[in-house]
C-alpha cells in the first residue's frame, strides 16, 4: 500500500495536508464501506473534506447530461448546499473542469490557468456566489465503462491546493475506483433481485427463507398473507409450523434434510409437501429447497433454506393488456382468457364478466382461432406457460 501523504519540508502547515497512518486507514475503510451506506460514500467524503479543509467535496456517480439526471453525493459540512438543481440543468454545460484525463488528479489552475478560470462564466455565475475559488478533481473510468467525477472545492480565503493535497487524492483514487465498481455490482445484483422478487410476487408464489437453525429470516408479501391467515401453516416463535402434527413432523424433516445438504457445493436438496387447510379450502403446496453455501461466508443468520408456497385458490395477477397484445385479442377476449386461466368454467367466467353465455362462447371461438387451439384445456395450458405471468 502506498504510504499516507506526509508534510514535506517545503510545505507550510497552512497549505498542505498531513495524515497519520490511522487517519489514512480510516479514510480507506470509509471508501470501501461506501457502497453499503444509505448515502454512498458520505462518510468518506466528510473525512476527505475535513482533511483537505474544503468547503465542498462532491462525487458524481453519474455525471449530468442533457438526457440524464446525475447521481450526486455531497459533503458540505456547515456550508449550505445550494444551486445543485441549477448546476444539473444548466451550469454543467458551462463547466470547463470536465473530461479530465482519467485516473489522475488535477487542479483547475493546471488545466486552464488561474486567469482563464476567474474569467470563465462558470466561475463568475455559479462558483463565485458560493465563495468557491480553488478546485481539485479527478475523473474515474473503469474497465466496464463506469464514469464518475470527484471534485473538491475551497473558498477564496483558503490557499490553493498543494502537491501534498493532490498526493492524498492520488493515493485514494485506485481504492475509490475499486469501490465504485463494487457499488455498480451491488446495484446490478439488487436490481436483479428486485426483478425476480417482483415476478415471483406477481405469480402469487410465497417465499420464505430460513437460516441455518431453521428460523425464518424473511418472507415476501404473498407468504406473509398466507401465514397471517394461519390456516394450515403458521409462524410460531419465529419458525414455520404446520397445523397437523404428522404434516408438521414431515415439514421439519424436509427442512432438516435441506439444511444438511446445503454446504460443500452439493446439488440442491429439493422436496415438497402438501399442507392441509380447512375442509372448504384446497391444500397448500410447499416446496423446500436448500440454498448453496460456497463456504466463503461465515456470517451469522445466513439464508440456508428457501420454501416456496403455492395456494392454487389464489388468482395470479396477469395484465389484460399483456394478454391482448401477446395473442392479438380484443379487450373482451383477453378478459375471458384470463378468467379461464384462473380456473373458471366458461359459464362462471360469463357470470363474472357480466356477459351473456352465447357472447362468451363467441369470444372463446375467436380466442381458439387466434391462438391456434381447439380445446379449452389446451388454451389454459398455453396461457399458463406463456410470459404473461412475468409482466
Amino acid at each position: 500500500m502506498r504510504k499516507a501523504p506526509q508534510r514535506t519540508r517545503s510545505d507550510s502547515p497552512h497549505d498542505s495536508v498531513s495524515l497519520s497512518l490511522s487517519d489514512f486507514s480510516e479514510l480507506l475503510a470509509a471508501i470501501y464501506e461506501g457502497p453499503l451506506e444509505a448515502v454512498p460514500w458520505k462518510t468518506a467524503l466528510d473525512l476527505l473534506r475535513r482533511h483537505l479543509r474544503a468547503s465542498y467535496v462532491t462525487l458524481m456517480l453519474r455525471p449530468p447530461s442533457a438526457e440524464l439526471e446525475p447521481l450526486m453525493v455531497n459533503s458540505a459540512g456547515d456550508w449550505p448546499i445550494t444551486r445543485e438543481a441549477e448546476y444539473n440543468k444548466h451550469y454543467y454545460a458551462l463547466d470547463p473542469f470536465v473530461d479530465l484525463p482519467p485516473d489522475r488528479v488535477f487542479t483547475v489552475n493546471e488545466l486552464i490557468g488561474d486567469a482563464n478560470w476567474r474569467d470563465s462564466e462558470f466561475y463568475k455565475q455559479f462558483l463565485k456566489p458560493l465563495d468557491i475559488l480553488h478546485a481539485l478533481g479527478a475523473d474515474i473510468r473503469t474497465d466496464d465503462g463506469l464514469e464518475c467525477r470527484l471534485r473538491v472545492a475551497r473558498p477564496h480565503r483558503e490557499p490553493p491546493f498543494s502537491e501534498n493535497d493532490k498526493l492524498l487524492c492520488t493515493s485514494i483514487l485506485p481504492h475509490l475506483k475499486r469501490a465504485v465498481r463494487l457499488h455498480s455490482q451491488l446495484e446490478l445484483m439488487d436490481s436483479e433481485r428486485r426483478l425476480y422478487a417482483g415476478t415471483v410476487d406477481r405469480m402469487l408464489v410465497g417465499t420464505v427463507t430460513l437460516d441455518e437453525t431453521g428460523a425464518v429470516l424473511n418472507s415476501n408479501p404473498v407468504a406473509d398473507e398466507v401465514l397471517r391467515e394461519g390456516d394450515g401453516l403458521r409462524l410460531a416463535n419465529g419458525a414455520l409450523r404446520a397445523d397437523l402434527p404428522a404434516e408438521n413432523r414431515e415439514l421439519q424433516r424436509l427442512v432438516k434434510q435441506a439444511l444438511s445438504g446445503e454446504s460443500g457445493g452439493r446439488p440442491a436438496v429439493v422436496d415438497a409437501i402438501s399442507i392441509t387447510r380447512k375442509a372448504s379450502r384446497g391444500k397448500l403446496g410447499v416446496l423446500v429447497r436448500s440454498l448453496p453455501n460456497t463456504g466463503s461466508s461465515k456470517a451469522k443468520r445466513r439464508p440456508s433454506v428457501a420454501l416456496f408456497i403455492r395456494d392454487a385458490e389464489r388468482k395470479s395477477e396477469a395484465s389484460r393488456e399483456m394478454v391482448r397484445r401477446l395473442f392479438d385479442l380484443t379487450p373482451a377476449e383477453a378478459s375471458l382468457a384470463l378468467a379461464l386461466a384462473n380456473g373458471l368454467t366458461l359459464d362462471e367466467a360469463a357470470d363474472a364478466l357480466d356477459i351473456r353465455k352465447n357472447t362468451a362462447r363467441a369470444h372463446l371461438r375467436a380466442i381458439f382461432s387466434k391462438i391456434g387451439v381447439t380445446r379449452q384445456t389446451t388454451l389454459v395450458r398455453v396461457l399458463l406457460s406463456s410470459v404473461i405471468w412475468l409482466g
